[in-house]
Order: C-alpha cells, then structure tokens, then sequence
C-alpha cells in the first residue's frame, strides 16, 4: 500500500499540526485500516481542507484486486451522484447570468415534455427537478433508466410513465431522472452538451484536471479504482462499469480526492480559487437554500433535527453547525462530499465497495474530531446489525441456491418462453436454456439473468451482473398459460419489482 504524506498548511507544520484533532493525527490510519478490513472495502481514498488549506490526501488499501494497485490521491473512483451538484450549480449560473430562470417551466424548454398528472406537467420547474419535488418515490424508475440503452431524450419521454408514489412538492422522493431533465435544459440555453458546459465553467476553472464529466472509457484510464460488491455473496465480486452518461447530470462523473479537494476549497471559500472568483457567490448561495423538508423530525442516531435539501446537495444541523453534504452510488463505488462552512472544513471519502456504510461512518467520525464531541466508535456501533442483515442475505441466497435439484417445473419449459412486456421498462424475451430459462433485458445492453426452477412454483433469478442481485420468481398462470412475471432488482438501483405481461 502506497503511503502518501500528510500536506500541512504553508503557514507552517507546527501550527497546522496543533490544529488537527488528535484523531486525525494520531488514529485516523488504525481506524481507517481497521475499518476497511471490517467491511470488506478494497480501497479508499480521502481528503480533509481546513482552513483554505489541504490537511490530509490518502489512499488506502488498492485500486483493482487482481493487481493490487494501490489507491493513491489521483485514483479515479466514478462519484455518481455527487456529480448533481455541479449541475445545480451550472444552472445557478445561467440564472445569474439571465440565460434562464430556476423558475422557468420545463415546457418552456421542452414543449412535448410530459409527466403522469396534466397539473404537474403544467407547473413543473427547473427548480422543482433539482429539488426531488415530482412526488416520485426515491429511485422510482431507474431499473429501466439506469445502465439501459435508452437515450437521454427516451428517459425523459418515459417520465410520463411514472406513477407518483406521492404528492408533487409536498413528498420527498429522490429522482435521478428529474436531475437528467433539468441538465438536459443546459444545452438549450448554451449551444453545448452538460458534459462540455459543465466541463468548461465549473471542472476546468476550479482546477480540476483529472475528472471526467462523463463514464465513458473509464475503465481505459491508467489509475482508477475497480468496482465490486458483496451485497449477495460472502466474498467481493467484481462488476462491471456502470455506463451512465444517458443519466449524466445525475452521476456520470469520475473524479479523484486531489480534485475533489480543489471542488471543496471553492465551496468553503464563497467561490474562490487561489483568490480568483470562479464561481459568483449569490450562485454558490443559490445551491444553498433548502428547497425540500427532507425530514423535520430529531435523529434517534445522530445530534440532528432536520434535513433539507437545497439544489445538488443536502444540508442540516449537526452539533450547532450547519453542514452540507451529498453521497453517491454506483454499482461498485459509494462515496461522499461534505462541507462545513462555520468550520471552513471539508471532507471527501471514496470506495470501491458499495455494499458497507464504512465511508459514511468515517465522515461522521472526521466531523466529530473537529467539532470536539467525545470519541465514540461509529463504525463498530453499527457494524454488528450490518453484519447480522448481510448474513441473513447470504444465508437466503444459498438456501435459494439448495433448492435447484433438477426439478420439473409445472409447465413444459417452452411455455414459460416468449417476450414480456412492462409498460415502463419495455420488453424482456425469457428463451429455453437447456434445463434452465434465459433472460434477456432488451432495454439493457448487457443485462441478462438465468432462471433455475427450485420447487413449488419458484424460480431463482441469477443477473449475469451480480450488482442486479439473486431473487426468486414466480410466474402467473391461467390454466397451461402463463399470464405474467415479477422480477426485482437490487434496492441499490430500485426498490419497486416490475410486472412483465406475457405477450
């Protein structure tokens, strides 16, 4: 494992020195290298700014498994949706610069653009879509949106096939398709693609010369991290990349904690950069002010009694401080970025595990050691319940697995072939594997799963990509018909199953 050294202050070691928490100084490696065994993380990489200065740049453990390439300040990690706050702040600017309003009707941009209720289609704003104001229900679409083929302009013209699991601007819901509508407005207004505007007015300005506004070719870069889960299984499998830029102002960036370090001297620094003002303050501002009532209720874990959400990032209170911060997932990768403005403190932390809470419980320990608060283990307080949970999914996996015996199932094999349909996701052909069933996901590139026929009328479902997850299925019958399906995916992509309607 490559060790990088601390960078201290310019002002000098020793005064920087006795600024830093103990813990940070003294523990942060033990706990760090104790946490990543305990949650089975590959490799992760940090970075804390305080006080206009970096004071800590690391990376841990290793990049890709096979080669045991070490993490270091440079490793690329995709960041996913930490990436929607440069959207919000792109459009922030736009506004201030009176190419548009956050006010502005989606229609307005996109005559045809249409969503489930005609009254919402009506009033909905840009602002609205940076918000999660839809009244979708948090990750409501993204089986069919996320790692499909569809283009950017499809995803949108299926929004219409959303039905709200709430109410819009009164229920939260976290919508990455909402984020792709309101990104998709950029190129209306400038003449250029999100990537490229984002690209040229926020990533190139602040600095920020190893990212990557979109996915594409990351897994040809010479140091990036290799994603893996271990969400169904006992050990870590490797995934493939996601491919998100049909997606991409809600996470298709790919970044490094050296440039996310530079991203979070802007921010703590009302837009400045080495004195230079790259980003207006009233646009930096704009991002801050909470647009969506998260939750209004005290935290039973943690000394907080409210969380909002503002445009590309959360916000609360935490120990009489106001902190603002945003995480994001993608198959193999969670990560985070977290700003303290009272404290002129920053912190970014990004892995290559997506199944743990390590990365979070880490912030969380950062952010204790600065405000002072007593030394309490977050990482151990909560991994006991992580570890019963993930034990509990193993175990049900192999009992699932225990079941294929080479049992016949009720029908012929041949009548469970054919191609189904789900409004929203489109079709999936199911075909004759020898003894087995194929599934093939047809708004998906690469996506397919296998069906093993257990007992009892229940199949396992197996995705050739292990970060879509192992669950069992059931057909619907009418006689010697089969009627229809149910396949779930992962809750890391969405949490409501699809019906699929035998054509």
């Amino acid at each position: 494992m490559k060790k990088l050294l601390i960078i201290f202050c310019i002002i000098g070691c020793a005064q920087v020195f006795a600024q830093t928490p103990k813990f940070i100084s003294k523990q942060l490696d033990a706990y760090i290298e104790k946490g990543m065994k305990d949650w089975q993380i590959p490799g992760l990489a940090i970075a804390i700014v305080k006080d206009g200065q970096v004071v800590l740049m690391k990376g841990y453990g290793v990049s890709d498994m096979s080669t045991n390439a070490p993490v270091d300040e440079n490793t690329l990690f995709m960041i996913a949706s930490n990436s929607k706050l440069f959207t919000a702040t792109a459009l922030s600017q736009l506004e201030y610069d009176k190419k548009l309003s956050l006010d502005d009707k989606i229609t307005k941009y996109f005559p045809d653009y249409t969503v489930n209720n005609p009254t919402t289609t009506s009033l909905v704003t840009i602002r609205d879509m940076l918000s999660h104001h839809l009244g979708t229900g948090t990750f409501q679409g993204d089986f069919t949106f996320w790692n499909s083929a569809l283009s950017r302009k499809q995803i949108m013209d299926k929004m219409k096939l959303l039905v709200p699991a709430g109410k819009f601007r009164q229920t939260y819901g976290y919508c990455n398709s909402c984020f792709l509508t309101a990104g998709e407005i950029i190129p209306k207004v400038t003449d250029m693609p999100w990537e490229v505007y984002v690209y040229d007015s926020i990533v190139a300005p602040v600095g920020m010369t190893n990212t990557n506004t979109l996915s594409y070719g990351v897994s040809m870069q010479q140091n990036v991290a290799k994603p893996y889960t271990n969400t169904f299984s006992s050990t870590l499998q490797p995934l493939p990349y996601d491919m998100v830029d049909n997606l991409a102002p809600a996470g298709s960036m790919v970044s490094c904690v050296k440039d996310l370090s530079k991203w979070l001297l802007v921010q703590l620094d009302s837009g400045r950069a080495d004195g230079k003002q790259i980003i207006p303050w009233p646009v930096i501002s704009k991002t801050r002010e909470m647009n969506t009532i998260v939750s209004s209720q005290k935290s039973r874990s943690r000394p907080t009694h409210f969380v909002g959400y503002g445009l590309g990032v959360f916000m609360c209170d935490y120990y009489n401080r106001q902190v603002y911060w945003h995480t994001g997932g993608a198959d193999g990768f969670v990560t985070n970025t977290c700003f303290v403005p009272e404290e002129k403190l920053g912190i970014t932390i990004l892995t290559n595990n997506d199944n743990q809470s390590f990365f979070e419980s880490l912030r969380y320990q950062i952010l204790d050691a600065y405000l002072g608060v007593p030394f309490v283990n977050r990482s151990e307080t909560i991994l006991p319940g992580f570890l019963k949970e993930h034990e509990a999914t193993v175990k049900e996996v192999e009992a699932f697995a225990a079941r294929v015996k080479n049992m016949a199932p009720p029908l012929p094999l041949q009548a469970y072939a054919g191609t189904y349909n789900n409004e929203l996701y489109g079709n999936i052909d199911i075909s004759l594997n020898g003894n087995d069933l194929s599934v093939d996901f047809l708004g998906h590139k690469n996506l397919t799963a296998t069906l093993q026929y257990m007992d009892n009328g229940e199949w396992l479902l197996t995705y050739n990509n292990p970060a879509f997850g192992v669950f069992p299925l059931k057909f619907k019958t009418n006689g010697n018909k089969v009627v229809s399906t149910v396949i779930k995916v992962n809750d890391f992509i969405e949490y409501d199953p699809y019906i699929f309607t035998k054509q």
